[in-house]
């Protein structure tokens, strides 16, 4: 009889598109996760650019590569990530989150959030993929609710990815700042209160006033880290596995749970 192993929850501090293509210590260490880590039967994304009324998650056979952004090279948009979906999962997904009501989603697929990601750690692109989108109509303790309610995934082989970051302001990036002081305040805080286990000063982030209004313009990059964070389970352990402040306004900050 096989014995499936715990999977980690990772949050990983995404980034620029072109971690996908580029190899610097953020990329280097995503890559590490293959290795350092049990291989997941399944792989449940959450990613800071699905954002619904709602929710939903992917429930297609072969979702398909979406590539949400522009002014890129065509080198990144020439990238393919054709790992399969999984209906089963999906179908787990919504009974684990059940009263609420989650659409099965057959439109979607893989948004740049989850495949630039994946193909650091999981190249081959041969684990399936199911993506969960963001209800923006509901604040930030709602969404550290569901991942809470996920965590049981992780005891069935299934590796929570989300995909966003801790302080993203695009209309403040700056190539000549190694961080803005509000920029290193509210991460520095949000740091701390992750690695001590003070997941409600995390939830209630706004409680910063004006570092948080800057650092979280909009919070559809902050919300998966709090998934994340709620699966964590009993003492497991929380690791701060990348760091660094780019274009002085967007945080790298990736943490893993568990493994």
């Amino acid at each position: 009889m096989s014995v499936i192993t715990r999977m980690p929850a990772i949050f990983y501090g995404h980034g620029s598109p072109m971690n996908a293509i580029e190899d610097n210590p953020y990329t280097r260490t995503w890559e590490s996760f293959a290795t350092r880590f049990a291989r997941p039967k399944a792989i449940l994304a959450i990613s800071a650019h699905w954002t619904t009324r709602g929710t939903a998650v992917t429930a297609m056979a072969a979702p398909k590569t979406i590539h949400d952004f522009g002014g890129f090279p065509q080198a990144l948009f020439d990238i393919s990530y054709p790992a399969p979906g999984d209906p089963a999962l999906a179908a787990r997904v919504a009974h684990l989150l059940a009263p609420l009501p989650v659409h099965l989603d057959q439109q979607w697929g893989l948004d740049h959030g989850t495949w630039s990601v994946l193909i650091k750690t999981y190249p081959k692109a041969d684990i399936p993929v199911v993506q969960l989108s963001l209800d923006m109509t509901q604040p930030a303790a709602y969404h550290f609710a569901l991942g809470q309610k996920l965590a049981a995934l992780r005891d069935e082989g299934v590796l929570i990815v989300a995909s966003g970051n801790v302080v993203h302001n695009l209309g403040r990036m700056d190539p000549r700042s190694s961080g803005f002081d509000w920029a290193q305040r509210f991460n520095l805080a949000m740091r701390t209160a992750i690695a001590s286990g003070q997941f409600e000063q995390v939830v209630n982030y706004d409680s910063l006033g004006q570092d948080a209004t800057l650092s979280v313009p909009t919070s559809e990059h902050f919300l998966p880290l709090l998934y994340v964070l709620g699966a964590k389970t009993g003492d497991e352990a929380i690791e701060i596995t990348t760091e660094g402040m780019e274009l002085g306004a967007i945080s790298m900050m990736s943490v893993v749970i568990g493994g």
